[in-house]
């Protein structure tokens, strides 16, 4: 998984994503015309997040229009913050919630300064992995709450509605520790080709669901699972045991396959994984 071996779909271009995504709605041809309008009208803002650390950047999206909605919190996969997952977040915002994608790597660099990297070359995966071990779980935990915190200080949240969260590749492992640290509040929470979520150690985050009280989804890459099929065994009687709402299922598409611009990205698996999404933030999160 992407936060221990090399994987072939971290070595796109990032030229394509911006070439995509800098159109905004219109990269995404599967959208119904209802729903670019929707996405043209979210109202997305840079923001600072302070944390137990520092200074965290981030995007903040929402809905047009006056009203409350329920709020949505989402770590990227291990390239960061970048264009893919501003629009992910737009995308989101416009089905009805406000939205929160930060800089997972705010302790160590600016998403500016870490856009160019690619983590198939050593130099690249040497420096995005170091910005990965600078956060520790404690500071993870302590990060989830600053965000959950944000977004309930935000007029347009619902905060009478629980909130979600999900994650991507190694967002996988910080969905988990979201919905254990924020377990009050986290109602749902989603991973996709999520790296390292069953381990042999102690911090496994498969250990934290039963810390939490949220539902989840797990989409699992197809070739993560060639390469541990036990893992959705495992996370299949964690959930089973704790009496926890859970989907695990594997999908047709390999490590990265939904986020658009990668090598990999399999546009038919990446919005039958979205529509899953959909549907589980609509039953949890109202």
């Amino acid at each position: 998984m992407c936060d221990d071996e090399i994987n072939p779909w971290l070595q796109a271009d990032p030229a394509i994503s911006r070439r995509a995504f800098g159109a905004g709605v219109g990269a995404l041809a599967v959208l119904s015309a209802a729903e670019a309008r929707a996405m043209a009208e979210v109202t997305a803002k840079d923001v600072v997040v302070k944390t137990a650390d520092g200074e965290a950047d981030a995007v903040l999206l929402y809905p047009a229009g006056k009203g409350t909605w329920p709020a949505v919190l989402i770590w990227t996969d291990i390239l960061g913050l970048r264009p893919v997952f501003r629009e992910m977040g737009r995308r989101l915002a416009a089905q009805g919630y406000v939205v929160l994608v930060p800089n997972p790597f705010y302790r160590s660099a600016k998403p500016a300064e870490y856009a160019g990297l690619n983590f198939g070359e050593p130099s690249g995966r040497q420096t995005l992995m170091g910005y990965r071990m600078a956060m520790p779980d404690a500071g993870v935990d302590n990060d989830a709450k600053a965000y959950l915190a944000f977004l309930d200080a935000q007029p347009q949240v619902d905060r009478k509605k629980p909130a979600g969260v999900q994650g991507y590749c190694m967002g996988g492992p910080l969905t988990f520790r979201t919905a254990a640290a924020v377990a009050d509040r986290i109602g749902a929470a989603a991973t996709f080709h999520g790296g390292g979520l069953v381990t042999p150690q102690p911090n496994s985050p498969h250990l934290l669901v039963a810390k939490s009280k949220a539902s989840y989804l797990v989409c699992v890459a197809r070739n993560d699972d060639a390469r541990a099929p036990g893992d959705k065994e495992v996370l299949k009687k964690t959930f089973a045991d704790l009496n926890r709402p859970a989907t695990v299922e594997v999908y047709g598409g390999d490590h990265g396959w939904t986020v658009r611009g990668s090598a990999v990205y399999n546009e038919a698996e990446a919005e039958r994984a979205w529509a899953e999404l959909t549907k589980l933030y609509k039953a949890r999160l109202g």
